[in-house]
């Protein structure tokens, strides 16, 4: 009888042990989340496939360098065979039928560095895609890690509004006790119910929240939207106090990929219009090739030739020209954006920065009120109790002792975010700093 009764409950144990292994496999850390996200978000995929088509480009600009070898196979058959008239009689020159072959190489010798800078540009423009796959990466990560902090305040913000249920539900319980006793009216009782059913409204509205959260948060990570995710909250705040406005700009100047991108560029023009420039110079070749066709009435069927030659592009109704104009005006331009995105990098340092800084504030200041909202509530639910305090005392605490947690939360992870996005303003890795 004992086993019948044992096995049921090992089967239990072990269901359950099952559950909490998968209930815990579910849960994500933020270091977690921001290495996956960096891994598998489309967006940083699409970014690793345009680096990849920049990388065959620098293959195709490194050819032109390199030796040019043809070979060629043919066999031809002739209607008539070729010959030519020595005076009274006709003389055979070639077979009607012959096979012929070819194979030849070639290489520039010099052209004024025209392949060399177009090489060069190719591996410049290589060098931006990989900056634009940094600024990619860059952006998912901090967008991953403000949803994250924004599903962990709508899950405290859950709590507090399930705490705020919990709490007018046992005003309502006191309420009806007292209403019983002929203590307070009905009018009080109604209040308290009213009040009751506006928070659990509140309360649904945060768990909607919490699941529209949860699925940004499983979008960026590439996966179901539906798949029940299970964030872990951990104190990884960095003190404001260690930054400095004016040092943390110079150095999101030095880092940030945007800016890179432009320096980057520049240079890919100047090595574009060093290459145009070199068209209109001379280009150096050598030629060797080994030719061979069928023919016994030639001395020689196959032969070998060496060929030293130049070529010069002499005219080319001024497009070379107007591709040096196009690059240079390109370049005025890029020198404009580079000062627009420096501007632009600046501020939103010092946005950042600011906001940081006042949500530190803006902690210390709701902590305090609180438990100020605490005390007030425990005050008014005795004074209430005893007859001497009234019903709407007790709810307006209750509602103020919910707007002070909800307004510390949202300071909390206000400063959660705003350290976030000034870290990425500065250029930091955030796949670095909350590791």
């Amino acid at each position: 009888m004992k086993n019948f009764i044992v096995l049921p409950l090992l089967v239990i144990a072990a269901i359950t042990l099952f559950d909490n292994d998968t209930a815990f496999s579910e849960a994500l850390t933020l270091p977690e989340g921001l290495r996956s996200v960096t891994q598998n978000n489309r967006l940083i995929k699409i970014a690793l496939s345009e680096e990849a088509v920049s990388e065959a480009d620098t293959l195709l600009a490194r050819s032109a360098m390199l030796p040019n070898v043809n070979a060629s196979l043919s066999q031809t058959l002739l209607a008539h065979q070729p010959a030519a008239i020595f005076g009274p009689q006709a003389v055979p020159i070639s077979e009607r039928g012959f096979l012929s072959y070819s194979l030849s190489v070639q290489q520039v010798l010099y052209d004024f560095k025209a392949s060399a800078s177009r090489y060069e540009a190719s591996k410049a423009v290589l060098r931006s895609k990989e900056l634009d796959t940094k600024r990619v990466r860059g952006l998912v990560a901090l967008n991953f890690a403000l949803r994250y902090f924004d599903l962990l305040e709508t899950e405290k913000m859950r709590l507090v509004a399930e705490k705020e249920v919990q709490r007018l539900e046992y005003h309502l319980r006191d309420a009806k006790s007292l209403y019983k006793e002929g203590v307070i009216t009905k009018n009080d009782l109604l209040q308290a119910e009213v009040r009751l059913s506006d928070s659990r409204q509140k309360l649904l509205s945060m768990r909607n929240l919490r699941s529209i959260n949860a699925s940004m948060l499983n979008n960026l990570l590439a996966r179901p939207l539906n798949t029940e995710i299970v964030v872990l909250d951990a104190d990884n705040r960095i003190s404001a106090m260690k930054y400095d406005l004016t040092v943390s700009s110079e150095s999101a100047l030095k880092n940030r990929p945007e800016i890179q991108i432009i320096y980057e560029t520049m240079n890919t023009l100047k090595l574009d219009e060093a290459s145009k420039e070199a068209e209109f110079f001379p280009r150096f070749f050598v030629k060797g090739s080994h030719d061979y066709t069928e023919n016994r009435y030639q001395v020689h069927e196959a032969n070998w030739s060496l060929t030293f030659g130049m070529s010069l592009n002499i005219f080319s109704g001024g497009s070379t020209q107007a591709e040096l104009l196009k690059i240079r005006n390109r370049n005025a331009q890029l020198l404009e954006q580079k000062a627009r995105v420096e501007d632009e990098v600046r501020l939103e340092v010092e946005k950042y920065y600011l906001d940081f800084q006042n949500a530190g504030e803006r902690i210390n200041v709701t902590k305090d009120a609180v438990e100020q909202a605490e005390e007030n509530l425990r005050i008014n639910n005795i004074k209430y109790k005893e007859g001497v305090g009234t019903a709407t005392d007790v709810t307006d605490a209750v509602t103020l002792f919910t707007v002070a947690e909800t307004n510390y939360q949202r300071a909390l992870y206000d400063f959660r975010r705003a350290e976030a996005a000034f870290l990425y303003s500065m250029g930091s890795d955030l796949t670095e700093v909350y590791k």
